[in-house]
């Protein structure tokens, strides 16, 4: 992944899908990437920090790729850096555009004011959503799964042992027939709302799944599980096979 990337471009990317599809996938935190418009194309962090998990979610991208791949589904990817401004919070979040991540100060953000918050909000905030919004009109009644990746331990904190989470709010309707496809997995360790909880008001699903009534899932990987093509490839297959299994238990019921 190249960081500091100098030029601008859209605030998204669309994976094509069939016009007909029981799915649509995004992922919100693909990429690392700084526009030049944005504190020059530069936060003012080091190569080092900018491959950590406070500028993107690494291996996520991929894992949305591979599991478009074997679903056959849309899928809308972000193509800026969670620093610059971050997609999964609604606008007025205070965390939505982040001075300190991970006990990592942003220089680049310590003096961002209200008109360059707005600016930012408009040049990709936005834009990002109404791609993920014109997507799902295109498929109003597919399924809605949005991919992250978590770092296996935060600065100071105790080690993560799940190596898959499940977020979801009020709407389980997806999202528990998947944890129960998961947990019989006899190798994987599962976050029922871990390691963050799923109830997070104006967020991308509460914004495209709750709020429009559509059945949704947040799935979370660790992304030490997720560092190659290869992992990304295999867990795009297995979340393929787990998500199946639960929209027919989903609809069974």
């Amino acid at each position: 992944m190249t960081t500091g990337l100098q030029t601008d471009g859209p605030a998204f990317l669309e994976v094509a899908g069939p016009a007909q599809s029981d799915w649509v996938l995004v992922c919100d935190h693909a990429r690392n990437r700084v526009p030049i418009t944005v504190a020059g194309g530069d936060l003012g962090l080091p190569a080092e920090d900018m491959a950590r998990h406070i500028a993107f979610d690494p291996g996520a991208e991929g894992v949305t790729r591979a599991l478009a791949a074997e679903l056959g589904a849309p899928a809308v990817i972000s193509t800026f850096s969670r620093l610059v401004i971050d997609p999964n919070r609604s606008e007025d979040d205070p965390t939505l555009l982040m001075r300190l991540y991970d006990g990592t100060i942003i220089p680049g953000n310590r003096h961002a004011d209200a008109t360059e918050r707005a600016r930012r909000i408009a040049d990709w905030h936005r834009p990002y959503h109404d791609a993920v919004g014109a997507m799902l009109l295109r498929h109003p009644e597919a399924l809605l799964v949005s991919i992250h990746s978590f770092t296996p331990q935060l600065r100071g904190r105790a080690p993560r042992p799940w190596h898959i989470g499940v977020l979801y709010a009020e709407d389980a309707r997806l999202a528990r027939p998947f944890i129960a496809a998961a947990e019989g997995e006899t190798d994987l360790c599962v976050g029922d709302n871990k390691p963050y909880s799923g109830h997070l008001p104006g967020d991308t699903m509460d914004r495209h799944g709750v709020q429009p009534g559509r059945p949704h899932v947040l799935i979370e990987l660790r992304n030490d599980l997720i560092s190659t093509p290869e992992t990304q490839s295999a867990w795009g297959r297995r979340l393929a096979g787990l998500l199946q299994v639960a929209k027919s238990q989903m609809e069974e019921t």
